[in-house]
């Protein structure tokens, strides 16, 4: 028997592509609160676009959900942008209290107002993040700290809104919470035997099951300075 996880969706995100920074890339991370309820689709949320869909959007990323239980950490470790630390700050398409990393793992299936979504992979933090915060740090601590939200394939398309429920329908590898998958992706001295083990999951996104599949050559070294610097 599986553990009884349920939440209320506090809010549901999306917004428009659009120029943010000189010389950077557009981006669609500013999102806004969504007024009425929404159809997710196998691809995403009607309404919400991504800029870049080399390394957003698609089947394995298309809905991002982030613990608003992280935002009071985050008010305490950047306390002259505390005001800026609420639903929706981060980019993410759903906001919820009571499912985190902790006790959320790889291959969930959950119930999502009227979709069923599959966690498949946490988020990489990017220099996007860095920007929209206007917190240089912002992208370096998503990474150490493993706050960093993850994201769903859609199994069953449906209408998601404001004040719907969320509950765990099935649990497929409690061995993997996503805190401890979150680590294992950035630990740049994980055991081959791990990366082994998660290269081979099905359920993982193809990306990251790459990724791990890099790792298990030990002299492997990632450099992951562009992504969070820009």
């Amino acid at each position: 028997m599986i553990e009884t996880l349920e939440a209320t969706i506090l809010g549901v995100f999306t917004g428009k592509a659009r120029e943010r920074w000189d010389g950077k890339a557009p981006s669609a991370i500013a999102k806004q609160a969504a007024t009425t309820p929404l159809w997710l689709s196998k691809t995403g949320l009607a309404s919400d676009e991504q800029a870049d869909t080399a390394v957003h959007g698609g089947p394995e990323k298309a809905l991002h959900h982030y613990a608003a239980d992280h935002m009071a950490h985050w008010a305490t470790a950047f306390p002259d942008k505390a005001g800026l630390f609420q639903p929706g700050c981060f980019g993410e398409n759903i906001s919820s209290f009571g499912l985190t990393e902790a006790n959320l793992c790889l291959g969930d299936v959950l119930q999502m107002d009227g979709a069923t979504v599959e966690i498949c992979q946490g988020r990489q933090p990017c220099w996007k993040l860095n920007l929209h915060t206007e917190i240089a740090a912002m992208a370096p601590q998503f990474q150490r700290t493993g706050f960093t939200g993850w994201y769903y394939r859609v199994i069953e398309e449906g209408e998601v809104a404001a004040g719907g429920a969320i509950r765990l329908k099935h649990r497929q590898h409690p061995d993997w919470p996503l805190q401890r998958l979150i680590k294992a992706r950035f630990d740049p001295r994980l055991p081959a035997s791990e990366a082994q083990e998660l290269a081979g999951l099905s359920v993982l996104a193809e990306g990251w099951r790459a990724a791990f599949a890099r790792k298990v050559d030990p002299t492997y070294a990632e450099n992951t300075d562009r992504r969070l610097k820009g």
